[in-house]
């Protein structure tokens, strides 16, 4: 395996003028193992794994990081453990027009902590909320309501789960 270090090749996307970063097979591997557990995972460990340099692994994750390819390094917290029981998903509609704003403004609800924009006219946001209590999602609900959002329904998350995206793996079969 070539140990370089450069940087993924930048190129524009004609259809809406965002810039698209063209990953190679050890900028995959690194994003496969920071996906799996980015916290623990050493340095050293990727490369060994990648086949490549340590620093050519620490040129590679700041270069997929002022790309924008790694927005950021996020726990996954356990609400329930931490004393937030309900886990709710909402699924809502709001004016086409006003959608990406109205998601960005709806964080602002106390217990919402994730918001999905959705292209389709109805059902386009998914809005998940975590409560202590049963009244909590009401008055999240009410809030919501509150922002232009039509409710649709509201679920109890049980579980969730999620694996890193087996695209990004490291092909040691080349």
């Amino acid at each position: 395996m070539d140990d370089s270090s450069s940087s993924p090749i930048r190129t524009e996307d004609e259809t809406d003028g965002d810039a698209k970063v063209t990953l190679d097979e050890v900028d995959r591997g690194v994003l496969y193992a920071l996906q799996r557990d980015a916290r623990n995972v050493t340095i050293r460990e990727i490369a060994a794994e990648v086949e490549v340099s340590a620093s050519t692994v620490r040129n590679r994750i700041e270069k997929l990081e002022e790309s924008g390819v790694i927005q950021s390094y996020a726990p996954q917290i356990d609400y329930e453990r931490a004393g937030f029981p309900l886990k709710i998903q909402f699924v809502c509609t709001a004016d086409p027009d006003t959608r990406s704003t109205v998601a960005v403004d709806v964080l602002d609800v106390e217990g919402v902590i994730e918001v999905n924009e959705m292209v389709t006219s109805e059902r386009n946001l998914h809005i998940q909320a975590v409560a202590t209590a049963t009244r909590d999602l009401t008055r999240i609900a009410e809030e919501l309501t509150g922002y232009g959002v039509r409710v649709h329904s509201s679920e109890i998350i049980t579980n969730h789960y999620s694996k890193p995206w087996g695209h990004f793996a490291f092909d040691t079969d080349r």
